[in-house]
């Protein structure tokens, strides 16, 4: 493939389709423009189509680029620097995103496995199924005929095990429920059956005819091992071949990509996890939106091998779904977080005004820090949610070595671990376009509350879905523009782990020469920026080159510090252990909270109130006073 100097990629989700064009200068991949538009997959235009041409017209009109033929396409391969590009991409979420329903047949087991790779593969999972999940047979039938998803994952047993009879049950119960897809009217339901592979000549001999049916590797092999990829390359064939197609418009944008249309998360877990192999790192990151909250870890197991995990809390938004965000989380959780006296019915009341009109934003101070309160909630829920499917394998065994014989470790305890976590990357638009990048970096440490030394990021203008499906076609491309344009360096969080009295010692920073000092309960921020100046709190100012808008690469000061914890703290070395190690800044800064872990928030409303209008004005925030 000749070499690509100009790339467009689209983004279609469930209200705005995002294009973004990239082009190579020197050496050097840059973002030089975005566009935006709504969303057309509904009526009256029906049709993918028209909104990704109107995001791309925009980008025309800024960079003076002819992108689209006199027939209304996409020009590619490019014909000169002012027409055409070399590659044109696209991801999408419109329509609901790809929904399938997996069954298993041990609901901690195979069932689980199931949802790993269903989610891992940008699928929202809306039902499990499994022989043991406490419902009744006619339940399920009836719950599989009302969901109508896009596509059944079929799991259960190792690979020569006595399973053949219960997966045989659960095939007749597809049989009995004879459920039809979301979209294609007429078509067959695509079901992939990843279980054990000595029942599948009995299960088809059931579904033949019924369903689409695809038979992939065994997703539980064994007990102690799982084989995710197989499933998740069929899901990510079958939405192409089966969901994409009938989607309105999708086959015509099909017919214009250079390479397949991924979906959104699918993409965004991409580019997460190929950061995270090329710099050796683990990441947690979340994509938070209207509708859904998505959250996506790479951290490594017992074995030390990284493994990434995505799930998606579809009830948690803040949009359409803050009302769900508030019956979850409950009013005195939302209010504990916000710097200033509300009644719980104001509080419902601007929630749902929220909810009924989805599109507005917040006009006053008192406004946008009740939104941000339930940011938190929605982001702990979330994360909460991702901590119970990012674990080891239940039912597996373990070596046990003579030291361990007397420990009662659980088969399955999650792999999230704060301590070891390097790096946060927030997106979503309160996270991304948050008025001032402390408010983001903030809400991150109240949701997530990170351990030791922690690096704070976030999504300049959510193009990581772009970035994502350019890393199957060009990674040096997509690094290039993550590392240089989207991602935004807030700052380092030095946590220490630990509970004391306010006000009594808690941790001795040494950076550059200078020792600082802070006690229990308060947060301090110290300048560290950018190379050669600080880069602006609103994220900078861009340049123009050749009529293109090009965003400034900014390099983040690096420097080694010293963290001596007080005795009953800890911050990755052992409790009143020091450690030296190296700092990354931002446009924040290094942020020391020494609120301790686990945060507790006062119960008492006036002492809570000041607590948090002192955690504001450290983090240099307004109060909302």
């Amino acid at each position: 493939m000749p070499e690509a100097l100009s790339i467009l990629a689209t983004d279609c989700g469930s209200t705005t389709t995002k294009a973004i064009l990239i082009q190579k200068t020197g050496d050097q991949y840059r973002l030089v423009v975005r566009g935006e538009a709504p969303t057309t997959v509904e009526s009256p235009f029906d049709d993918v189509t028209v909104g990704v041409l109107n995001a791309v017209r925009e980008i025309e009109e800024i960079s003076g680029k002819k992108l689209i033929s006199a027939d209304d396409k996409i020009i590619t391969p490019a014909v000169d620097d002012k027409t055409g590009v070399d590659l044109f991409l696209s991801t999408s979420s419109a329509g609901g995103g790809l929904q399938i329903s997996v069954a298993g047949l041990v609901k901690k087991m195979s069932a689980e496995s199931a949802q790993r790779a269903a989610l891992t593969a940008g699928a929202i999972v809306i039902d499990t199924i499994a022989i043991d999940d406490g419902r009744q047979e006619y339940q399920k039938v009836e719950r599989l005929r009302q969901l109508r998803p896009d596509m059944i994952l079929l799991s259960g047993g190792t690979d020569g095990g006595d399973t053949v009879k219960h997966l045989v049950e659960l095939a007749e119960m597809l049989v009995s429920a004879d459920p039809h897809p979301r979209l294609g009217v007429g078509l067959n339901l695509p079901v992939i059956y990843a279980g054990n592979q000595d029942a599948y000549q009995a299960v088809h001999e059931l579904l033949d005819h019924r369903v689409e049916l695809k038979r992939v590797a065994n997703l539980r092999p064994t007990l102690d091992r799982e084989n995710l990829l197989p499933a998740r390359e069929a899901i990510h064939d079958l939405f192409l071949e089966h969901v994409m197609q009938q989607a309105p418009g999708y086959s015509k944008l099909s017919s214009w990509v250079s390479a397949d249309i991924m979906s959104t998360p699918n993409a965004v877990g991409t580019i997460m996890d190929t950061i995270a192999k090329q710099r050796n790192i683990t990441v947690l990151g979340v994509d938070i939106g209207g509708a859904t909250t998505d959250v996506f870890s790479v951290f490594r197991n017992e074995q030390g091998a990284s493994i990434f995990n995505r799930t998606v809390s579809a009830n948690l938004g803040m949009s359409y779904s803050i009302c769900n965000v508030l019956t979850e989380a409950k009013v005195e959780n939302i209010r504990r977080w916000v710097p200033f006296e509300i009644a719980d019915a104001d509080l419902r009341n601007q929630l749902r005004n929220k909810m009924i009109r989805p599109t507005t934003i917040p006009q006053r101070m008192v406004d946008l820090l009740l939104e941000q309160a339930v940011a938190r909630e929605a982001l702990r829920l979330a994360f909460d949610h991702h901590k119970s499917l990012a674990r080891g394998l239940m039912g597996s065994q373990k070596s046990r070595s003579i030291g361990d014989a007397f420990e009662q470790t659980e088969s399955g305890s999650t792999l999230v671990n704060m301590m070891a976590l390097d790096m946060i990357v927030g997106s979503g638009g309160v996270l991304s376009h948050a008025p001032r990048r402390a408010q983001s970096a903030l809400m991150m440490m109240d949701a997530y509350q990170p351990e030791g030394v922690t690096l704070l990021t976030v999504d300049s203008i959510f193009m990581m879905p772009q970035l994502g499906v350019l890393s199957t076609v060009l990674p040096e491309a997509a690094t290039q523009v993550f590392e240089s344009d989207c991602l935004v360096y807030l700052g380092t969080c030095i946590s220490p782990v630990g509970t004391g009295k306010p006000g009594e010692p808690c941790v001795s920073v040494t950076i550059n020469g200078r020792t600082e000092k802070v006690v229990g309960g308060a947060i301090r921020v110290l300048p560290l920026g950018f190379v050669g100046g600080e880069e602006l709190e609103s994220g900078g100012t861009s340049t123009v080159e050749g009529g293109l808008h090009v965003a400034p690469a900014t390099e983040p000061m690096r420097t080694e510090v010293t963290i001596q914890p007080e005795k009953g703290y800890d911050v990755g070395a052992g409790k009143g252990k020091p450690i030296t190690t190296t700092v990354t800044g931002g446009i924040v800064g290094l942020i020391i909270d020494a609120r301790g872990r686990p945060l507790a928030i006062p119960t008492d409303s006036t002492t809570r109130i000041k607590k948090l209008t002192e955690w504001l004005t450290s983090m240099g925030l307004p109060t909302g006073e």
